[in-house]
């Protein structure tokens, strides 16, 4: 019985499919797992079932447009804050993050950000688009804003660290320290 298990058992099954790692992890997660791969065949049904062309046209032209042209655009960019400052990866992370969620937000609403699709949306919700670019240029300053203040406290955390002089639970200048250990009571 066990060497049938052995076989054709669940574990055999994640060893044939190459998945010998998640044998270690819960069967909670796998269930999640294979639960996620269902959702996204049930997706990608739905959404193939119309314009199913475009939309392949759209997937490839978006992966070699991010493979070919964005990507060297990014590294030269990243590139360019590293020389410009001269500092490790955690202090040009607070210009890289705030960089990356900007773009990204630029990257989804440009057509309304720049403008391009205002008569569109006007039409299809009746609200103004003339939003779009004030509001993009507020949360990017809000976004470089929030990293800024964090990189001041990060700072601060610092220097209050390395900074000379007595800390909590250490003896002043002049006490000894009491020896470590459980206190011994006293005798009459």
């Amino acid at each position: 019985m066990k060497a049938a298990l052995r076989r054709f058992g669940p574990r055999a099954a994640l060893h044939r499919l190459g998945l010998r790692r998640l044998e270690k992890e819960s069967p909670l997660q796998l269930v999640l797992l294979m639960c996620s791969f269902a959702l996204t065949a049930y997706a990608g049904v739905r959404l193939l079932s119309g314009d199913w062309f475009g939309i392949v046209l759209w997937i490839v032209g978006g992966a070699l447009l991010h493979d070919l042209v964005l990507l060297p655009l990014y590294a030269i960019a990243d590139r360019a804050v590293g020389a410009v400052l001269p500092a490790t990866a955690r202090w040009i992370n607070h210009v890289r993050v705030p960089v990356f969620l900007s773009g990204l937000l630029l990257l989804v609403w440009f057509p309304l950000i720049l403008g391009r699709q205002e008569r569109r949306y006007e039409n299809a919700t009746g609200l103004s688009a003339d939003v779009f670019w004030p509001r993009w240029l507020l949360i990017t300053a809000g976004l470089f804003g929030v990293s800024a203040v964090w990189l001041a406290i990060r700072v601060a955390i610092r220097v209050w660290r390395r900074r000379p002089g007595p800390r909590r639970g250490a003896p002043a200048a002049g006490e000894r320290k009491p020896p470590a250990g459980p206190a011994r009571p006293s005798r009459p």
